[in-house]
């Protein structure tokens, strides 16, 4: 069995960031895809195929839509099957998504055709995220063994707000010195590039499982920090959907620096203070992410200069960076190993709800031109879950044997 041991050396604890760094890898090199669609599909929706504000809300969280309906199928396939087999499904799924966004553009002089192709590209884009994301949870899991659970999930996190953060100025620059098929053609070749990384990684040995956990259990063991993850997540949701045409209307440049900030804050706690969740416990580090969080959605809210929105997309990023592991670790703790497959997979299922509603409902509060109102909204829903985080706060300080156990 290739499971890292439990004993602590030197030569573990690099084999152990060894595959980390390539879980990691494998997770940023799929979501360049992601950042490359959200750094240029709004404008070729709104101005080139000349749709509204809410088709554009449409467009973005349909994707999210169909992760969430596919988070079942691919917990039970990670779990039955492994990871690896769920990773390569989603792969091959992604090369399609390139392939459909390339024809979507080739498409622009029939508008209504062209949106279509894009919103299927999109659906099967949401699919092979949630078999990809719901795959490298559970190998990771077992590579490194359960006492480092928390670490995968920072490392993962890593990863994919780090190909979001420079797929999103990558695209907008491709596009502007070539043209838009350029970043699209990425989007086929990046999961190839995924894949052959993904074969150096160790098999394991699957666990027999005394009992399939249902999604619709799992959703019940983990709805609380479900929860609090799906309001955490909609601030970024706000920034990742609508911050470019925010910019746009303000007459400010830098809109995609704002995103880069927000990928730049995520990835510097995470490498800073990973060990955070662990160490003081999740409640308490979600209660605080969440607060730092609320703070950067205002001051995006109330900017009057590019550099007041950069830095609330900063405080954003270094806010909400925590919160996912935080809340995830208590998660996955609710369950048998042989199932965290489908944990993680519930847990994810409710970020994809808060992102993927954000979208639509940011779309309808922007119509008139108000992109700044979206942010109060983040802000509100931070507030929200800060106080969920705290009633657990206070729930783990009455039994100071679930800290002890979940940490």
């Amino acid at each position: 069995m290739h499971t890292i041991a439990e004993t602590e050396t030197k030569a573990i604890k690099a084999t152990r960031t060894k595959y980390l760094l390539m879980i990691a890898g494998i997770i940023f090199n799929i979501f360049l895809i992601m950042g490359i669609s959200l750094g240029v599909l709004p404008f070729f929706v709104h101005d080139t195929l000349g749709y509204s504000n809410i088709i554009v809300g449409l467009v973005i969280g349909i994707q999210y839509a169909a992760t969430l309906f596919t988070r079942q199928s691919a917990g039970k396939l990670a779990d039955t099957k492994g990871g690896k087999k769920s990773i390569t499904l989603g792969l091959i799924l992604s090369t399609v998504t390139g392939v459909l966004c390339v024809i979507s553009v080739l498409l622009t002089s029939l508008p209504l055709l062209s949106l279509i192709v894009l919103i299927i590209a999109r659906i099967i884009l949401g699919i092979a995220e949630s078999y990809i994301v719901i795959g490298i949870f559970a190998w990771g899991f077992k590579i490194v063994g359960k006492k480092h659970i928390g670490k995968v999930i920072v490392w993962n996190g890593m990863g994919m707000y780090g190909g979001l953060s420079i797929g999103a100025p990558l695209s907008i620059y491709l596009q502007g010195h070539f043209s838009i098929i350029t970043p699209f053609t990425l989007i086929i070749l990046f999961p190839i590039l995924a894949y052959l990384s993904m074969l150096a990684l160790p098999q394991v040995k699957m666990e027999p499982q005394e009992h399939q956990l249902s999604f619709f259990k799992a959703i019940g063991l983990v709805w609380k920090s479900g929860s609090g993850l799906a309001l955490a997540s909609i601030g970024f949701g706000g920034i990742a959907s609508f911050i470019t045409l925010y910019f746009a209307q303000q007459s400010w440049d830098g809109a995609s620096f704002a995103i880069s900030a927000f990928g730049i804050g995520y990835i510097g706690t995470r490498i800073f203070f990973s060990g955070y969740p662990d160490k003081f416990g999740g409640a308490k580090v979600a209660l605080i992410s969440l607060i730092v969080e609320a703070i950067g959605l205002l001051l995006i809210w109330s900017a009057t200069s590019a550099a007041m929105g950069i830095t609330g997309s900063l405080l954003t990023g270094l806010g909400m960076s925590l919160v996912f592991p935080s809340f995830g670790l208590i998660a996955v703790n609710h369950v048998d190993p042989s199932n965290r497959g489908m944990a993680i997979a519930a847990y994810n299922a409710f970020f994809d709800i808060g992102v993927g509603l954000t979208a639509p409902v940011a779309g309808l509060v922007a119509r008139n031109g108000g992109y700044n109102n979206i942010y109060i909204m983040g802000a509100v829903a931070a507030v929200i879950s800060a106080t969920l985080a705290y009633a657990e706060l206070k729930k783990q300080r009455k039994q100071p044997e679930f800290v002890t156990k979940n940490g």
